[in-house]
């Protein structure tokens, strides 16, 4: 006599091996996202220290602008990453490209942990922290669009919620380095907190590292890698029949990547411009990355039952009204229930816009050319709007008709922008 398994017991046994490798394809591909996030944040939000540790000046304020500068500088390398990453996950497979973006990013956070300070070796200090965040760049480069692609052709028809854990893991990174803010500044002398404090968080990020290698390790691909067979290089590909996806999702991103680092900027601009206490910048960072964590999935569902376009174009409106009114409020009562309360609400809907995202920019481009053409547009577009952001709003500030307010001018412009490119990807019908 034989035992068989009924049929509908057959079914639910693969739906729950299913469910369990989706967790854990999400895991392996966010932990990766989340390191490389991680360190992006902790970088802009310990600025002020940072600054004084490897970029001393006689002027704080030109401190702050080496240290932004080098912040920003290393997002120039954004884009040759996301070429050379994409392009080898488009012809020798996703998980090879993340093995390889994961094992970079943690070098790069290894060296600044342990790097001595201009006191102690003098010059060496500021270009190996410079050498350092170009690693990281070139690294995070190659990140977006291979673990878009990894994730979207894994669940085809759930793009928008498999998309949308690459913002959620963003989120929680700034939750984790926010927090890191917020707990040390909090509970530390400023001495020690300028002394030594400040590298806690980056060898907390070293630790990450390893776990992420040893999760992607134990995944595989969707599919063989897509354009294997192919004779035209990926590259060739976007830059000769695909311009026009490379600059609408470069438009589609401005916005979500400007209010990103509009947040890692708040400790500092709540210290040199309000002339408040680090804590409350901590403190309303965290509160945004952490709504912006819980938005991302929940839009990225939405948006797979009412479509990408119309979705973020509801919530770039409400972005565009919302922004000026907000910084109104914190430059007009800059207390610390109403920073907490603006930051939040702007991040809240950060994270309502730019959860179906990364699902819309990869239905722009074939799966061929797919890693490629996410990590090239991604990369321009945060280097441009992103990860030059904080420095651009530093030197805005320093013009008397603008101040305080030159966060708001910068991400109202942005906006616009980013609705121009959304209201054509809806008219075209290319998502």
């Amino acid at each position: 006599m034989t035992l068989s398994t009924p049929v509908e017991a057959q079914g639910n046994v693969g739906m729950v091996a299913t469910k369990k490798n989706i967790t854990r394809l999400i895991v392996a591909t966010s932990i990766g996202n989340a390191l490389e996030w991680y360190d992006i944040s902790i970088y802009a939000y310990f600025a002020v220290y940072l600054s004084k540790a490897f970029f001393p000046a006689n002027d704080p304020t030109t401190s702050l602008l080496l240290t932004f500068g080098s912040f920003g500088l290393s997002f120039l390398i954004r884009p040759i990453g996301g070429i050379v990453l994409g392009t080898y996950a488009d012809r020798h497979g996703r998980k090879a490209s993340l093995m390889l973006s994961i094992l970079l990013m943690t070098v790069g956070t290894l060296v600044l942990a342990l790097m001595p300070t201009y006191e102690s070796i003098g010059v060496v200090a500021p270009i190996a922290v410079i050498l350092a965040r170009l690693v990281q760049g070139f690294s995070a480069g190659g990140e977006f669009g291979s673990s878009t692609a990894f994730l979207v052709e894994h669940m085809p028809e759930r793009r928008g919620f498999a998309a949308s854990w690459q913002f959620a893991s963003q989120g929680l990174s700034g939750v984790l380095g926010a927090g890191f803010g917020t707990l040390l500044t909090a509970l530390m002398d400023p001495t020690d907190l300028q002394s030594w404090g400040w590298r806690l968080p980056f060898l907390f990020g070293v630790l990450i590292g390893p776990v992420g290698i040893y999760i992607r390790n134990h995944v595989e691909d969707a599919t063989p890698p897509p354009a294997a067979k192919q004779e035209a290089s990926p590259v060739v590909e976007v830059f000769a029949r695909q311009k026009r996806a490379v600059i609408l999702a470069i438009g589609a991103l401005a916005v979500s990547t400007a209010v990103n680092y509009l947040i890692v900027y708040m400790p500092t601009y709540v210290v040199k411009t309000l002339n408040l206490s680090p804590t409350i910048g901590f403190a309303a960072a965290l509160s945004a990355q952490l709504a912006m964590a819980l938005a991302a999935p929940v839009a990225g569902a939405i948006s797979d039952r009412i479509g990408r376009t119309t979705h973020m174009i509801i919530k770039a409106l409400l972005l565009l009204v919302s922004i000026f009114p907000v910084f109104l409020l914190l430059t007009g009562q800059p207390t610390p229930t109403l920073i907490v309360a603006g930051v939040l609400w702007l991040g809240l809907l950060k994270g309502l816009y730019y959860g179906p995202l990364a699902a819309l920019m990869s239905e722009l481009f074939p799966p061929a050319t797919r890693a490629t053409g996410l990590g090239l547009s991604y990369n321009i577009g945060v280097t441009a709007f992103g990860g030059m952001g904080p420095a651009i709003m530093t030197w805005m500030g320093g013009f008397a008709l603008i101040g305080e307010l030159a966060p708001g001018y910068y991400l109202t412009a942005v906006c616009l922008l980013s609705l121009a490119a959304l209201v054509t990807i809806r008219r075209l019908k290319l998502a």
